[in-house]
Order: structure tokens, then C-alpha cells, then sequence
């Protein structure tokens, strides 16, 4: 910890209570039950059927808790572990669920899913003691078993070695939606510019998997260790070269890095599990969500432009509009007037407003999309 608070210190960060992960759990520990209690290790080993550590490393952190563990397998309980990394606690579990980083929330709504589904929630105590719980079962209704698709990006099915049927590319104009880049950067005024300088050097990287491949490629041998969060701080002390993910370019820049290599670009992929893409009722169900998101996608820089043009103005009109399709035109009560209205990209309103004007346009309507399916 100590050593933790002179990191802050040489980074001129902002000085924060105890540690990130410890203070957020506490906190959110207590907003939920008023104080911090637990049940007690030794009844994990005596009276549990199935235990689960979700997002931490007891083997390190709580031996205590391990040895009642320990006793509990004895008796043929099974023990599962949900972490990202292969923590020493992974590596004894009987399932290890190596969810991508930031995704277990999506595991813990489908448990929820079951929980309520199957009669194991206490809706009486729910009712009483929490906050919007018919709200929450409502929520949940569609995120079970048979949600069985997710978004991830090529670069963790590449690091994972998933064996899953690939549906869609689905890079959007939104954050986190584009192209992004693993790269492989060093700290400027290193001696390392190129792959081949890391011989026998160590590297820190998220995607160790993907990293010892594109080193293989190149015949060079060297040590990388896993890192998660704050991976580009590292060289030259910690590291001397990193592999890391960047989509802007920012980070490396304001820790004097500079890039090497660019290991891979990867966008969003829509992909569903093999089984689950044969079945007929799940791949109709997932057909039909790809529909929605692409939907979305095709909608996300267009607008609808609407408006009222004298019949004796409409061609003059139609030559200025760029059209997805054929404008669509509809009568007015007044005979000598139509509706028209057509979907334009955004980009192209504050050019396109006034010279419809100048055409004769009037009632001039900008409209959002949610979504074009077509």
C-alpha cells in the first residue's frame, strides 16, 4: 500500500482512501446492508452445496477461507471461480469462467435470471428490504440461459481461442464501437524500436495469448507477464515494452510511450455459441437482435428531414435531396401542397436546410433515427 501511495504521489494523481477496489466494495457493501458482515468461512465447509469466488484470489488474500473450501470438495461441493485472470484460486477451482474484463455483470444478471425463474428468489424478503425488486425481475427477463449471444471484439476471440460462429462486424460511429489497435510501444529514448530488441526482455500485457503469437512470428523470445489496468505506466521499470490496447492514442501519449508494432486491429463482432446458432427457435431470436443492432448502426448518423413544398416547387425540391430510397410524398388538405420527407446523413443538414428553403421548402421538420432496417 505504501508502495501504492508513492505511485499516486510520482504520477500526481489524486491522493484516494485505502485502496480503489477495497473502497468501492465497501462502499457499495454498506449503501446495500448498513454494515459489513458476512457468513462466516467455517460454514462454507459444513454446509454449502456450491461455492463460488467471483473477482478475487483468496489463495492469496483469505487462506482461511481456502482450507474450509478444501473441506467442502471433500464432500463433493463444486467450486467456481469468475475472473478474467488464472489467479492461483482459477487455477484449483473445478470451473474457472474467465469472463472479459467489465463483462461479469452480464453473467450475474442471467444468474439473477435463473434465480427468479426457477422459484429460488425470496420476492417476500425482496419486497421488503430492497429497492424496485419487480423492477429488477422485469430486467431481467430476457437475460437467461438462452442469451446466448454477446458482443466482444475479434481481438479477445483471438485470445481466448473461442470456438463460436462469428455473425457480424459491428463497428459503429459510437465510442468503443470503431477500430482499435493492440500495439506494442516502449518508452521514448528507449533502446527498444523494433519487436526484435525485446529478445529476452520482459513485456506487460493484457492479452499474453496473442502476444506470445505475434512474438513467435517474429522469433523472438522473451518473458510476458499478464497485466490488468494501468498497463501503460509500467515501462521502463516495470516493463520494458507493453502491448496494450489503443484507440485514440492519448494514453501512450501522456506516459512518453511511443509504438512499435501494431500487433492487431480488431472492431466489435457479434457472435453467438455453435449450438445455440443451430438451433432454430435461438437462431431465430438471435437473427432477429443482429436485425435491431445493425438497425441501429445504419440509424446512428442519419436524421429525417420532413416538409411542406408546393406542388409547383417539388421538382426543384427533389434535385437537392440525397435520398437512403425515393422521397416519400403525401397529400396535404391543401391540394396545392405535399409532405415530403426523406432521411439524409446528419452531416449534411446545416448545408441542406437553407437551400431547401431557398427551393421553396417550408415546415422544415430535423427528426432523429433510431433505427433503418432495410
Amino acid at each position: 500500500r505504501d508502495g501504492v501511495q508513492r505511485l499516486t504521489h510520482a504520477k500526481r494523481w489524486s491522493r484516494f482512501k485505502s485502496t480503489i477496489c477495497t473502497t468501492l466494495a465497501d462502499s457499495g457493501w454498506r449503501a446495500g446492508y448498513g454494515k459489513r458482515w458476512g457468513v462466516p468461512a467455517e460454514e462454507a465447509g459444513s454446509h454449502a452445496d456450491l461455492i463460488g469466488v467471483w473477482g478475487c484470489n483468496p489463495v492469496a488474500t483469505h487462506v482461511n477461507l481456502m482450507s474450509h473450501v478444501s473441506r467442502a470438495r471433500k464432500r463433493g461441493v463444486l467450486f467456481f471461480v469468475v475472473d478474467p485472470y488464472r489467479s492461483g484460486t482459477a487455477e484449483q477451482a473445478d470451473l474457472h469462467l474467465p469472463v472479459r474484463p467489465g463483462t461479469d455483470g452480464a453473467l450475474a444478471c442471467a444468474v439473477m435470471h435463473i434465480l427468479f425463474r426457477d422459484g429460488h428468489a425470496d420476492r417476500e424478503y425482496l419486497a421488503r428490504m430492497t429497492d424496485f425488486p419487480a423492477e429488477l425481475e422485469a430486467h431481467l427477463a430476457l437475460r437467461g440461459p438462452d442469451w446466448a449471444c454477446a458482443i466482444t471484439g475479434l481481438d479477445w476471440m483471438l485470445e481466448t481461442g473461442a470456438d463460436v460462429a462469428e455473425l457480424a462486424d459491428l463497428r459503429a460511429p459510437w465510442p468503443n464501437y470503431g477500430t482499435v489497435r493492440w500495439v506494442m510501444a516502449s518508452k521514448e529514448g528507449s533502446a527498444f524500436n523494433s519487436v526484435k530488441d525485446l529478445e529476452g526482455r520482459h513485456i506487460a500485457t493484457e492479452a499474453v495469448g496473442m502476444t506470445k503469437r505475434f512474438l513467435a512470428e517474429h522469433g523472438v523470445s522473451a518473458s510476458v507477464e499478464f497485466s490488468w489496468g494501468a498497463t501503460e505506466v509500467k515501462p521502463p521499470i516495470l516493463a520494458d515494452a507493453i502491448v496494450d490496447v489503443s484507440e485514440t492514442g492519448s494514453s501512450l501519449r501522456a506516459n512518453q510511450l511511443r509504438v512499435m508494432h501494431v500487433v492487431l486491429e480488431s472492431t466489435p463482432r457479434f457472435i453467438a455459441n455453435r449450438a445455440a446458432a443451430q438451433d432454430v427457435w435461438k437462431r431465430a431470436k438471435i437473427e432477429r437482435m443482429l436485425m435491431l443492432l445493425k438497425g441501429a448502426i445504419a440509424a446512428a448518423t442519419r436524421v429525417l428531414l420532413a416538409m411542406n413544398v408546393a406542388r409547383d416547387r417539388v421538382d426543384a425540391v427533389l434535385k437537392i435531396l440525397p435520398a437512403l430510397a425515393t422521397p416519400t410524398v403525401s397529400t396535404l388538405s391543401d391540394p396545392d401542397w405535399v409532405d415530403l420527407s426523406t432521411v439524409v446523413e446528419e452531416k449534411q443538414v446545416r448545408e441542406l436546410i437553407p437551400r431547401l428553403y431557398e427551393a421553396g421548402a417550408r415546415g422544415i421538420i430535423e427528426l432523429p433515427i433510431n433505427k433503418i432496417i432495410d
